[in-house]
């Protein structure tokens, strides 16, 4: 029994199949047998560029949820760090420091 090796395909051919299915100047169908593929891997790839295109256009670090969740985490940290400072002010306070 011969077992099949696993293709492995670059990023960019990916890209270039993907595309060429969101162009739709050909069917999935056509692409992938022009490329040997099955069709639902075509399809995917063009889904996953579908998904992924928006990020192209992002500028680094600029993601809205992460700087939202980095803004709760310090206002959280500034709430901590407060009632630490009250509390060692009081204690300094009632230890005559």
């Amino acid at each position: 029994m011969a077992t099949k090796k696993r293709r492995k395909f670059s990023p960019a051919f990916k890209a270039k199949v993907g595309l060429q299915a969101l162009h739709g100047l050909k069917t999935v169908n056509a692409i992938a047998s022009e490329n040997k593929l099955h069709p639902n891997q075509v399809s995917q790839w063009k889904k996953e560029l579908q998904d992924r295109i928006p990020q192209v256009f992002e500028k680094p670090g600029d993601s809205s949820d992460d700087r939202d969740e980095v803004i709760e985490q310090l206002y959280g940290k500034i709430g901590q760090l407060t009632v630490e400072l009250e509390w060692l002010q009081k204690k300094t306070k009632n230890l005559g420091l």
